[in-house]
């Protein structure tokens, strides 16, 4: 079957592209073919919803409570009422920086869908562990541990390599490609052949216009997830432009 594709830009702990560029990248969105989604800090949401009413909002973390004495956080629930459409959980930056298990990565990924959110759940190996050949079994402990118990088609993985992120350095398309295709054979095992069918899977490592295209044509890559170039309007329109090419 053919999945929509799916391209993100997680803006991290930057303030992202100013109002004209982010209209321009709303008209962008309005005429794709493909779904565009951006992820802007929490305190940005309703701003960046309101200007780009065509990209889909998602924040980039939430808590796996609905309420209760967790300062600092954001409950699921939280990050919708904003404006917020999807969430990532279980960035590599997260796991690093803030001690996030895999156990963490389900119950907020779970939190998001029980909110209405479309959790975008990251998974991805360390340049060591692919060095010593435990990027397979790495990705799929995460995948097993980190989704929600329960089979849902709404969930949407982004097969992230550490060793790409922020380093210049991409997977190649074979090697992408190879990897999207064991998530995938694995998400048939824990769920249906039905559901693994249509759930995205997304590539994020160093995405930039150059490489878009030849990353999403392959068979089981359902779209982006862009860090650094979702920064700059026109990569990231370009990125999107590729993944239109590509989608048809």
């Amino acid at each position: 079957m053919t999945r929509r594709k799916l391209v993100a830009g997680n803006w991290k702990m930057n303030s992202g592209p100013g109002s004209d560029d982010l209209r321009a990248i709303d008209e962008v969105a309005n005429r794709a073919t493909v779904d565009v989604a951006l992820c802007p800090p929490a305190t940005m949401i309703q701003q960046v919803h309101a200007i780009a009413p065509n990209v889909w909002i998602g924040g980039q973390d939430c808590h796996a409570a609905k309420s209760g004495a967790f300062t600092g956080w954001l409950s699921a629930e939280m990050v919708r009422n904003a404006g917020a459409a999807m969430v990532i959980v279980g960035h590599s930056e997260r796991r690093a920086f803030a001690g996030e298990t895999d156990g963490d990565v389900r119950g907020k990924a779970e939190a998001a869908l029980r909110a209405g959110l479309l959790p975008i759940i990251c998974v991805g190996e360390s340049e060591q562990q692919r060095a010593s050949g435990n990027h397979v079994a790495t990705v799929l402990a995460q995948i097993d541990a980190s989704l929600p118990a329960a089979s849902d088609e709404r969930v949407i993985v982004a097969y992230e390599p550490v060793w790409a992120i922020g380093t210049g350095r991409t997977a190649t398309p074979d090697q992408a490609q190879q990897a999207h295709a064991f998530i995938r054979d694995q998400l048939t095992k824990l769920f249906s052949p039905e559901v693994s069918a249509k759930v995205r899977i997304q590539y994020g490592g160093s995405v930039k216009p150059n490489n878009a295209a030849e990353l999403m044509s392959q068979a089981d890559i359902d779209g982006a997830l862009v860090g650094g170039a979702s920064l700059d309007p026109r990569a990231f329109s370009d990125i999107v432009h590729a993944a239109r090419a590509v989608h048809g």
